[in-house]
């Protein structure tokens, strides 16, 4: 048989599975009515892998293959009756009354980021919301608590350096708290090495600077021999020098800051990367998502069986989702459980089927927090 006439046998195969699974579908529409009035759960996990067991048995060597392709399907069948059963359910709410756009120029705005005047998520702050009113805390935790006691409005956090990969903490408070992320901003970080006037780059022995500072700086730090301190903020390291007033101490920070509090810049452009770029994003109690919008970040735990991430990926991946980053946190005072943390490309009101999909995954997970659309 040449390819030409495999391919025809193909085509036929497909047409015929196009039209029986066109039946099931249907299927699980009178399902999903039936279910609807009598009150049933739409998961049944104990028929689902009797299903799975049934199909592989009856594929032979095609086994694996035809279980893989059967949670898909049902996972698709789920889908469906979500929207039929649960046609007002609380992520979608969410989403269709979530706010459609942020006016970034507003005064009256209240934003909380890390550090003093000149840190990094201080200048990240002033330019997503220039007129907006700045409260500088000391730490990332303090940045949260601020958006919950209602003092500020939003917070700016950095999320992802270029250089030093994830901030963790960063991560771990998004998820305890959940917040709506309304925004991001990619900021290019350029890191100077700072002292106080009579100083010379000879003199130091100990650099100052946020853990993130310091990472990201590593490659100079080495080649100096310098001795490492670790500061609340970039902007805290250049505050502690310039009020310590010792000859060998230097803090690694933006000349910004090396301004705000009178210190001279020793060198600059001292990280390990040129093109050094960090991404910040906004917080909010309050979703926003702007006509825009085309990242989608969420967290979820997940059911415990075999290949359970592989199957809640490939959905995404059905839909035409593109994963940007994953991120997995341990949760606390548990024994190897974890949150999954992700971003995708997309936009939750432009197609109907991507809100049934999140949907119904925020009803068959163990926890599904959608934290926004921007």
């Amino acid at each position: 048989m040449d390819l030409k006439n495999i391919r025809n046998e193909i085509d036929s195969i497909d047409a015929q599975i196009a039209e029986l699974f066109t039946k099931r579908m249907d299927c699980a529409v009178a399902v999903a009515e039936t279910k609807k009035e009598t009150h049933t759960p739409i998961l049944n996990a104990a028929r689902e892998e009797e299903v799975l067991d049934r199909v592989e048995a009856l594929s032979g060597r095609y086994g694996k293959y035809t279980r893989l392709l059967y949670d898909n399907i049902m996972a698709l069948s789920r889908e469906l009756q979500y929207a039929i059963i649960n046609g007002d359910s609380e992520l979608k709410n969410t989403i269709e009354n979530a706010e459609t756009a942020l006016d970034t120029e507003s005064s009256d705005w209240h934003i909380a980021c890390l550090g003093a005047a000149g840190s990094n998520s201080h200048i990240a702050a002033q330019k997503y919301f220039p007129n907006g009113k700045i409260s500088l805390e000391k730490n990332f935790d303090k940045v949260f608590e601020a958006v919950k006691s209602d003092k500020c409005d939003f917070g700016v956090l950095p999320v992802e350096n270029s250089s030093a990969g994830s901030v963790s903490r960063v991560y771990d408070l998004i998820l305890k708290y959940r917040y709506f992320i309304v925004g991001e901003i990619d900021l290019p970080i350029e890191h100077c090495l700072c002292a106080i006037p009579q100083t010379d780059i000879s003199n130091i022995e100990y650099v100052l600077s946020h853990e993130q500072g310091l990472s990201q700086c590593s490659l100079f730090i080495s080649e100096n021999g310098f001795k490492k301190e670790k500061t609340g903020s970039t902007s805290a390291a250049a505050e502690t020098v310039a009020k310590e007033k010792r000859i060998n101490w230097a803090a690694i920070c933006t000349k910004q800051a090396a301004d705000e509090y009178g210190l001279k810049v020793l060198d600059k452009n001292i990280q390990n990367n040129d093109n050094n770029c960090t991404r910040f994003v906004v917080i909010s109690k309050k979703p926003v998502i702007t006509e825009k919008a085309n990242k989608i970040s969420l967290c979820f735990t997940l059911n415990n069986r075999p290949g359970s991430l592989y199957t809640v990926l490939s959905r995404f991946a059905s839909h035409g989702f593109d994963l940007t980053k994953i991120e997995s946190r341990p949760i606390p005072d548990s024994q190897f459980d974890y949150l999954f943390y992700l971003d995708f490309i997309g936009n939750v009101r432009e197609n109907e089927n991507n809100r049934r999909m999140l949907c119904a995954l925020s009803e068959e997970l163990p926890e599904f927090s959608f934290l926004g659309n921007y």
